[in-house]
């Protein structure tokens, strides 16, 4: 009996035609990827973003409001703390690179005040939550906090990550294609659970990359705002009493731990030391004070006293 070595199995034949699959899903989201390239108009950065600018900024206002409902609402405008966060957000975008941006920068304050979080949505819309307020000393600090999530609304941290996200799903297919398994022996699930793995611890170190640059964003903003730099790594000792030993291992976590980021600031400050104006600012609790006596020396304006009446 002859062996005839280009007759293959049926098994055979599904393997390959599996393979030759999974390896057209691989060059289509490749290409995908690869063809979604706009250059930062802040930075002048090549990146890979679906989608535009204005559809960011479309993005994050519309997003908004559902992220304060979940987190217990905002702060009212008339609050002294709210407006503060308000103010010193715009002197920042007032008087650095943000301001050449297309991004509509907004500042919210969070009435969350268990939680210890900042974070910014596409297209410049800035949080920050009571409960990290109210742990800084500094405007410094708080300048160094919405200096930060600004960093990553100029990077477009949001918009990579979301095409990064999309390679990832195309790659977990590819994956799930060439090994699924006719017999149905699970070998398909197996491998589609270890590239789901895969594609998040490379999300994950993404994410890690995305915060150290936006630290030095931070620091830069901050600088040019007339503000210490090194408040930023008061902000850190804040964020690291808040959120105690982590018993997550590092290459699980989005954020790199707080030690990390703060021998990465001493790193960038000592290659750009602050210039001699620099200064922490005002106390906080101070200028919440101060704001408060004043709200409640202010005599009422009339369309106040109206709303007043109608409710």
């Amino acid at each position: 009996m002859s062996f005839d070595p280009n007759m293959q199995s049926p098994q055979q034949r599904g393997i390959g035609s599996r393979l030759i699959v999974a390896g057209l899903i691989i060059l289509f989201g490749l290409f995908m990827f690869m063809s979604q390239s706009q250059e930062n108009p802040v930075t002048g950065e090549k990146q890979h973003v679906s989608i535009t600018p204005a559809q960011e900024v479309s993005l994050g206002l519309e997003s908004a409001p559902e992220m304060a409902r979940e987190m217990g609402g905002e702060l009212p405008v008339s609050d002294p703390r709210t407006q503060e966060v308000q103010k010193m957000g715009n002197w920042i975008v007032n008087h650095t690179q943000a301001k050449k941006s297309p991004w509509k920068f907004e500042f919210h304050l969070l009435a969350d005040a268990d939680t210890v979080n900042a974070f910014a949505l596409p297209g410049g819309q800035i949080f920050i939550t009571w409960g990290l307020l109210k742990e800084l000393q500094t405007e410094a600090q708080l300048a160094g906090v919405l200096s930060h999530e600004m960093g990553h609304v100029i990077e477009r941290h949001a918009a990579q990550q979301m095409s990064k996200s999309q390679l990832g799903q195309f790659f977990i297919l590819a994956v799930g294609t060439a090994a699924s398994d006719s017999q149905g022996q699970g070998g398909g699930y197996n491998a589609t659970m270890l590239a789901s793995l895969v594609n998040q611890m490379i999300q994950l170190r993404y994410s890690r990359h995305d915060e150290s640059e936006a630290d030095q964003w931070g620091l830069k903003l901050m600088e040019e705002t007339g503000y210490d730099p090194r408040a930023m790594i008061e902000v850190m000792e804040i964020l690291k009493k808040a959120g105690g030993k982590s018993q997550t291992p590092a290459i699980f976590q989005t954020h790199p731990d707080p030690d990390l980021r703060i021998e990465q600031i001493k790193a960038y400050l000592k290659e750009h030391p602050p210039g001699p104006n620099v200064t922490e600012g005002k106390n906080l609790k101070e200028l919440f004070r101060n704001s408060s006596v004043q709200e409640q020396q202010r005599q009422p304006s009339l369309l106040e006293l109206l709303q007043q009446l109608q409710r």
